[in-house]
């Protein structure tokens, strides 16, 4: 009986990684909010991005702010590899980050240990 019991533990741990890894998760997508001539948009970090996707319109001043609700070390910094940023992110602060919206396109953001990711589509 203990083998059977250790047999399907094994299996759903095995099906619970494939899932995580492989399946088709719900991204949460937003686009900014425009005021006078710029656009923000908060995203809170707690075990995660959210939202994960941001739209942001081109060739108008965006500022993403970033609050970080979550103790994890990963989740400290917000790296944007395309733009040159690797921000700090201090607990229960909010970060303003500010993106380049000059070229359309998509650029994406990581944690600090490339586990938790983002995106931001530039229309």
């Amino acid at each position: 009986m203990a083998k059977i019991i250790i047999l399907i533990t094994g299996l759903a741990g095995i099906a619970f990684i494939a899932w995580w890894f492989f399946g088709q998760h719900h991204v949460q997508t937003k686009q900014a909010k425009m005021a006078t001539n710029k656009q923000s948009i908060d995203i809170e970090v707690k075990g995660g991005y959210s939202p994960e996707k941001v739209i942001l319109k081109q060739g108008i001043p965006a500022t993403l702010n970033f609050k970080r609700l979550d103790s994890a070390s990963c989740l400290d910094h917000v790296v944007f590899s395309d733009f040159g940023i690797n921000q700090v992110l201090p607990q229960g602060k909010v970060e303003s980050v500010k993106i380049d919206t000059t070229q359309a396109g998509e650029y994406n953001w990581q944690c600090s240990m490339n586990m938790f990711h983002g995106k931001v589509i530039v229309k």
